[in-house]
């Protein structure tokens, strides 16, 4: 089993549900990206290079779909976060499964790729 696939699985139903989700929209919106693990994550990646990561925090108690170039990023900055000390991502998060909002998930991953 690929170590993508085991940090998802490890995860707490809570957080793997969400996992689940967001890999099948991206996978779905971006049939060409591969999932890898980089950096302790899962590590979407687009034309080779990377797209987006997914972490669990669970001491801050959510996924956070981290984007690479985030900062290049220009809509949906509302939903958006940017970090202290994160000087090139931006990040979706989301605490349940009900707070994804497929549409700007959907948006940010073509934003996103439209950068490569």
């Amino acid at each position: 089993m690929k170590p993508a696939d085991l940090y998802i699985l490890n995860q707490p139903e809570h957080y793997r549900s969400m996992l689940f989700h967001i890999i099948a929209v991206v996978e779905n919106t971006l049939p060409d990206v591969t999932l890898e693990f980089k950096w302790t994550v899962p590590y979407f990646y687009y034309k080779k290079k990377p797209l987006c990561y997914l972490n669990a925090s669970h001491k801050h108690q959510f996924v956070d779909v981290g984007f690479a170039k985030g900062f290049h990023l220009k809509n949906n900055l509302n939903h958006l976060i940017a970090d202290n000390g994160r000087n090139t991502v931006k990040s979706l998060r989301y605490k349940s499964l009900k707070e994804i909002d497929n549409e700007v998930l959907i948006a940010t991953i073509l934003e996103a790729a439209s950068l490569y």
